[in-house]
C-alpha cells in the first residue's frame, strides 16, 4: 500500500523538497512512499526541481482512507483534507507542535532548526546511516538556503549551516551562496502574477486567542519590485480578510538584502501591531528592521498581542 508524504498547503521549497527527500528515505527503509504536494509550485521551487532533475510531486489534497506522513507542518489548517479519515504514520517538522492528534503512537521528529531539510539530513546520516543521493542532497541544501533566507533569518542555527555545507559537497555545488542568490531571484518574480497569487504564494492561517489571523510572505531581493502593485496587493488583502472573516491579514514584504520587512496590514485592530512590534502603521505598512521570519518573529509577537 502506498504511503503519501505531504508538505503543507501553499507549498514552499522546504515542504516540497522535504516530501521528496523523506519519501526517498522511506523507500530505503522498505516503504512504498510517494511524495506529494498540496498546491501549485512557486517559481523558486520550480527552479530547484529543474536544477536537480526532479518532476513536480503529484498533487494530492485529500487522504481519506490513505496512509500518509507529514513534513514541515503539524497543524490541521495546513494539513490535507480529511486528515482524520486517513492514518498518519509520521511527522517531521521544525515549527511549533500543532494540533493534529493520532489514536496510535507515530514517528514524530521535531527540532528547533531553520529547515525541515536540516532534520532530514540528521535522519539520513545520524539515525538511519543512509547515504544521501547527490540530487536529493541538492534539494535539501536548497531548502535550507530558502528557509533560512541565505542564513540571514532569525531561525537559522549552526546545525542548518553545517547541514547545508555537507549537502553542498554531496550535491557537487561549489558555491552554494551563488546558487542561493539564483533561487532568491526566482523567488522574487512578481511580474505577470496576480495579487491574489502573490499573497497566497507563501501564506498560512493561524488561530490566535480565538482571532483568525492570516500571514503571507513575499521574499524579495528589492522592495522596488512591488512598487507598482502595492495598491493592488492591499485591495486584495482586504478581500482575503473579508472572505475568511479574519480579524487581520498581514503580508510580509521581506527585503532579503536590507534584512527587514515592510509589513502590509489589514486589521480590525491596528493597535495589535504596536502591541506586537512597538511600531504604528504608517498608512498601509510599517517597516520592521531585522524581521525576516514569520515563524520566529511574526507569529510569537502577534500571538502575545492577541492574548493581551
Amino acid at each position: 500500500m502506498a504511503v503519501y508524504v505531504l508538505g503543507h498547503k501553499s507549498p514552499d521549497t522546504d515542504s516540497v523538497t522535504a516530501a521528496i527527500a523523506f519519501a526517498e528515505l522511506q523507500k530505503m527503509l522498505g516503504v512504498d512512499a510517494v511524495p506529494c504536494r498540496q498546491g501549485d509550485l512557486n517559481p523558486e521551487t520550480e527552479v530547484v526541481l529543474k536544477k536537480f532533475g526532479f518532476d513536480a510531486p503529484e498533487l494530492r489534497t485529500d487522504v481519506t482512507n490513505e496512509q500518509y506522513m507529514l513534513v514541515d507542518h503539524s497543524d490541521i489548517k495546513q494539513a490535507p483534507d480529511n486528515w482524520d479519515k486517513g492514518e498518519l504514520l509520521a511527522v517531521v517538522d521544525h515549527h511549533k507542535i500543532g494540533d493534529i492528534t493520532t489514536p496510535n503512537p507515530i514517528f514524530f521528529c521535531a527540532m528547533p532548526v531553520g529547515c525541515t531539510g536540516t532534520i532530514l539530513y540528521k535522519l539520513y546520516v545520524d539515525l538511519y546511516k543512509k547515504e544521501i543521493p547527490a540530487n536529493v542532497a541538492g534539494l535539501m541544501m536548497s531548502a535550507i538556503l530558502s528557509d533560512t533566507v541565505l542564513f540571514k533569518s532569525a531561525t537559522c542555527t549552526p546545525e542548518d549551516k553545517e547541514a547545508a555545507e555537507a549537502l553542498a559537497k554531496i550535491a557537487g555545488i561549489d558555491n552554494m551562496m551563488d546558487w542561493g542568490m539564483e533561487m532568491a531571484k526566482a523567488k522574487s518574480a512578481v511580474e505577470g502574477v496576480s495579487p491574489r497569487d502573490l499573497i497566497f504564494r507563501d501564506y498560512k492561517d493561524f488561530d490566535m486567542s480565538g482571532k483568525a489571523i492570516g500571514i503571507g510572505q513575499l521574499e524579495l531581493v528589492s522592495l522596488d519590485l512591488v512598487d507598482k502593485i502595492r495598491d493592488d496587493l492591499y485591495e486584495e488583502l482586504k478581500k482575503v480578510k473579508e472572505e475568511g472573516n479574519r480579524h487581520s491579514v498581514f503580508l510580509m514584504l521581506t527585503d532579503i538584502m536590507k534584512e527587514g520587512t515592510d509589513l502590509m496590514a489589514v486589521t480590525d485592530d491596528p493597535s495589535i501591531i504596536e502591541k506586537a512590534f512597538g511600531k504604528t502603521l504608517e498608512g498601509k505598512t510599517v517597516w520592521l528592521p531585522g524581521v525576516m521570519s514569520r515563524k520566529k518573529q511574526m507569529v510569537p509577537n502577534l500571538e502575545k498581542a492577541c492574548a493581551a
